[in-house]
């Protein structure tokens, strides 16, 4: 499970204070995960949300809030497309921890930043950085898929 999860396994094991309690909810998201229909972009897909994004990151220079927010909800979109609930962001995350273990920690960050945004307290270089993270995720997400790790751990 670590090799699967990398980071995302210290995270578990330190939001449960707990090894075999992070191991137990690790496994409890594979299982989710393996009973949602997770599907790949069509090519049109990848396309259309490759030119929102495009727009997104250009909107950046003249509006870096609305750009943040954005890329947040261009996310939400293709998690939405290809099969994953969009329901609260932990669940989210969690969700994407499975698949996409590489980049959920700076799904994290983005949304961290993105909530000090909306309380005023991000700066200009903090949007920067999580517009990064977005994109991280973002492009990760448009990508043909590797074979699923379901048999292995």
């Amino acid at each position: 499970m670590r090799r699967q999860f990398g980071p995302e396994y210290k995270h578990a094991v330190h939001q449960y204070g707990d090894q075999r309690k992070a191991e137990a909810d690790l496994a409890a998201r594979k299982e989710r995960i393996r009973k949602l229909e997770i599907r790949v972009l069509t090519r049109e897909e990848q396309s259309r949300f490759s030119d929102a994004w495009k727009k997104t990151q250009s909107r950046f220079v003249d509006e870096p809030s609305r750009a943040v927010a954005d890329a947040d909800g261009l996310v939400k979109e293709v998690m939405q497309a290809r099969g994953y609930p969009v329901g609260d962001f932990e669940q989210r995350a969690a969700d994407i921890s499975v698949d996409h273990s590489s980049v959920v920690t700076n799904y994290r960050a983005a949304h961290d930043i993105a909530a000090r945004n909306n309380s005023g307290k991000a700066t200009t270089e903090d949007l920067r950085q999580a517009m990064v993270y977005y994109r991280s995720l973002f492009e990760e997400l448009l990508e043909q898929p590797t074979m699923r790790k379901e048999a292995a751990a």
